[in-house]
């Protein structure tokens, strides 16, 4: 079917659904329906029960004849690309992707193409019927790691509703400047900054921002922290660590500029230094199935570049200063 035509459900309404409101009864009748849209869609006179127009507050008596006309998706210009895809999990409901470092999530000012969006319309060309493809979160261009989106409306808005109320669960491994002594959280307000409108900052005038740390390894100079995320707002864990004076290893926004221990060896001097991209990953991510009702969780390793200055970090803390 070509995007610019309507496409028709048709069905008849359950006896048992009798005096159910019709919103309620159509998104029951078509669960991949979210019933805001079903209640757009009668308002729009887009249903018909029966061939007549109902209300929006009418109820269903069971046995009708319903017939719905949905809308054909916007025209978004966005084209399928074959762009490789780490496809962690799948089913008629959810895709769960390990994003590579440097693909961006959504086109944009000045990556109109090439995206993981782009990628998803050539793995699975229905995500074109969504908005923004299913893509309900995202990770910054050169954060690595897991993202899930949603292959129908009703997962999307299940989703959405689980970020809104923290049960959909994101945990970060971040290589940090200096040495953490403990974890700790930090409930900083994040907005956009005053006089650089790309940065973000700590501010009283931003949104609430809780991210939750632990230490996992300690270097001379350099820890290794898990990062548990409450809120999602843009760049949250590089602008919170900036904001403890332990910025991520090789952020070019906030501060992450190579800081090798003394005594360092010239191999790990050179693995700082060749690290142009935030050392931050997407490792856990953890959600009720939207359908199912089952508690899911996923993991990823980190990638190979920031696997190796760790461990370059981890065999100069073994052998200390070079001498």
């Amino acid at each position: 079917m070509k995007s610019s035509e309507t496409a028709i459900l048709s069905a008849r309404i359950p006896r048992e659904y009798a005096g159910r409101r019709l919103d309620r009864a159509l998104a029951a009748l078509f669960p991949d329906i979210t019933r805001s849209q079903m209640q757009r869609w009668i308002k729009d006179g887009r249903v018909l029960l029966d061939a007549a127009v109902p209300g929006k507050s009418d109820k269903v008596a069971g046995g009708e004849q319903v017939e719905v006309r949905v809308p054909p998706p916007p025209e978004t210009g966005w084209r399928a690309q074959p762009i490789p895809l780490t496809v962690v999990y799948e089913d008629d409901d959810l895709i769960v992707v390990n994003k590579p470092p440097g693909l961006v999530v959504h086109p944009g000012a000045g990556n109109p193409e090439g995206t993981l969006l782009n990628a998803l319309l050539n793995h699975a060309p229905g995500q074109a019927r969504l908005p923004r493809a299913g893509i309900v979160h995202r990770l910054d261009k050169d954060t690595s790691g897991l993202l899930v989106v949603a292959k129908t409306e009703r997962a999307r808005q299940d989703l959405i509703r689980q970020l809104q109320q923290r049960t959909l669960g994101r945990e970060y491994v971040a290589l940090v400047n200096g040495v953490l002594t403990a974890g700790g959280t930090i409930e900083a307000p994040i907005g956009r900054h005053r006089h650089d409108r790309t940065r973000m900052t700590v501010t009283a005038r931003g949104k609430e921002a809780v991210s939750h740390y632990r230490v996992l390894k300690k270097y001379r100079a350099h820890t290794l922290a898990q990062v548990r995320l409450e809120s999602g707002r843009t760049h949250q864990i590089r602008v919170h660590m900036a904001h403890l004076k332990h910025p991520v290893v090789g952020d070019p926004t906030y501060g992450g500029r190579p800081r090798p221990p003394k005594g360092a060896s010239a191999r790990l001097r050179c693995a700082l230094q060749g690290f142009k991209r935030q050392a931050l990953h997407a490792a856990k991510l953890s959600l009720v199935h939207p359908v199912t009702g089952e508690k899911m969780q996923w993991a990823a390793s980190v990638p190979r570049d920031m696997h190796v200055l760790m461990e370059e970090l981890a065999k100069d803390a073994r052998s200390g200063p070079a001498r």
